[in-house]
């Protein structure tokens, strides 16, 4: 048998552990799945036998190295910072790993020992990043191997609610951390390249700077730029490139709507609201608002925003109970992005028969023969439940694919890297598509960069 380990058991790794102990016969796999609670490790085994659970505690460096020693191969599916100590033990132990996380510089460091030791670190194999990599790059190899020039580059990736599950005025639900989608857009403004000019978005203006994208069967949607779009020009092979940019795809109208959060300063992360504990919704929001001896929180509300009664954004905050008097969030020595978190986990939390949707959206302009051509290229991936969601199948189903790739001796260019190379996208692409991740291009009119709306 060949021993994979898995270190973390959370959300994404359900398609993944499926997917591995599916080949697990055929291939001569025994996976073992460690994670700090060792119920749901079991509960992600399905007590298959070629599955063993087992409490897994990455700070506990004795029992690391022991686990990390008896793989073939290790699978971290821990935060991001949590990687590094696992994959210094890789190196020691001399065993390959794979990981669905952006490189670090710290895990960048280790590529001339991974180098050395033969050994394939494989980063960035999720869903973004991961199939934004992989579907991009066999698009653009194609144009380049038929003597194109890319000229514009843009591609957007978002985690929404399907169709028969979007319930609500704002059309979103969590199906990721929302932590992170309360932050989205902070620590520095999105920065990109447009017709040949570097533009840059401050945070406070990034949410009224959207793109729409059209997607056919699923409607229009839209999109704000991510914080830095300007690395994918090198990752990508495109210091050349006139248009660089990347964005997170929302339904029409979120922006504008979560705008008003941004405005107000309820997304701030930085200080600590007193008494926070004992707040209610309505309370919260007042602490934002001017002080009026006669004037309600929500007129104060509408004339600080210049929100009409009858706007549709207006009707959107009022389906979040923001002025609620009697809902108190219980949350002590909180930051407002986290009570803005909380108020909102009441209205955005997926219901057990919900389901979720990845909307992946590329556009990408070149030149072939002196002429400008455009090629989009969609993909849209349905969860099955709330176990295999479309995010854990879009983030768990690659890492899993390149694993067993790496195992059998089909990617072998050793060291510290992402999947941009065509002897690792090509395979996995395919692959994935019998799984519902499917890419449809289209060749449409090349009418430069689509200037904001």
């Amino acid at each position: 048998m060949r021993h994979i380990l898995v270190i973390g058991a959370g959300r994404s790794a359900s398609s993944l552990i499926k997917y591995l102990l599916d080949h697990s016969e055929k291939e001569q796999l025994h996976i073992t799945i460690g994670d700090l609670s060792k119920e749901l490790a079991e509960q992600k085994t399905n007590n298959h036998k070629n599955a063993t659970a087992i409490a897994f505690d990455v700070h506990n460096e004795e029992q690391r190295k022991i686990e990390i020693q008896k793989a073939n191969i290790v699978i971290s599916m821990l935060p991001a910072h949590l990687h590094i100590e696992v994959a210094k033990d890789c190196i020691t132990y001399k065993k390959h790993m794979v990981t669905a996380s952006y490189i670090s510089e710290a895990m960048q460091e280790l590529d001339e020992e991974a180098k050395a030791n033969q050994l394939i670190f494989m980063n960035e194999i999720g869903l973004d990043p991961g199939i934004d990599h992989m579907s991009a790059m066999k698009i653009m190899d194609d144009i380049k191997s038929k003597g194109g020039k890319i000229i514009l580059f843009e591609s957007f990736c978002g985690g929404l609610v399907a169709p028969e599950s979007d319930t609500n005025l704002w059309n979103y639900k969590f199906t990721w951390n929302p932590r992170n989608v309360v932050l989205a857009g902070q620590g520095g403004a999105a920065k990109f390249i447009q017709e040949g000019t570097y533009k840059y978005i401050p945070y406070h203006k990034l949410f009224r700077r959207t793109e729409f994208l059209e997607v056919e069967g699923f409607g229009r949607f839209e999109a704000y730029a991510n914080r830095d779009s300007l690395k994918y020009r090198e990752i990508y092979g495109l210091e050349a490139v006139d248009t660089c940019y990347r964005g997170t795809i929302r339904r029409v109208g979120f922006s504008k709507a979560w705008d008003v959060f941004v405005q107000l300063g309820m997304t701030d992360d930085s200080y600590i609201i007193d008494d926070s504990e004992h707040m209610s919704n309505r309370d919260f929001v007042n602490l934002f608002l001017p002080y009026h001896p006669t004037d309600s929180v929500e007129i104060k509300f509408r004339h600080q925003l210049k929100i009409d009664q009858d706007d549709v954004i207006w009707d959107k905050l009022m389906e979040l109970d923001l002025f609620n008097k009697s809902v108190v969030t219980g949350l002590k020595n909180a930051t407002p992005a986290q009570m803005l978190e909380k108020i909102l986990s009441y209205k955005w939390t997926l219901q057990p028969e919900d389901k979720d949707m990845i909307v992946m959206y590329h556009k990408i302009g070149y030149e072939l023969n002196g002429e400008q051509k455009q090629i989009d290229a969609t993909m849209v991936c349905l969860g099955d439940d709330q176990t295999y969601t479309a995010m854990a199948k879009t983030v768990g189903l690659p890492v899993a694919i390149a694993t067993l790739k790496i195992l059998n001796g089909e990617i072998t260019t050793s060291g510290v890297q992402l999947p941009t190379a065509k002897e690792v996208y090509l395979p996995i692409l395919e692959e994935l598509e019998k799984y519902g991740v499917v890419f449809k291009e289209f060749d449409v009119p090349y009418f430069g960069y689509d200037y904001y709306n």
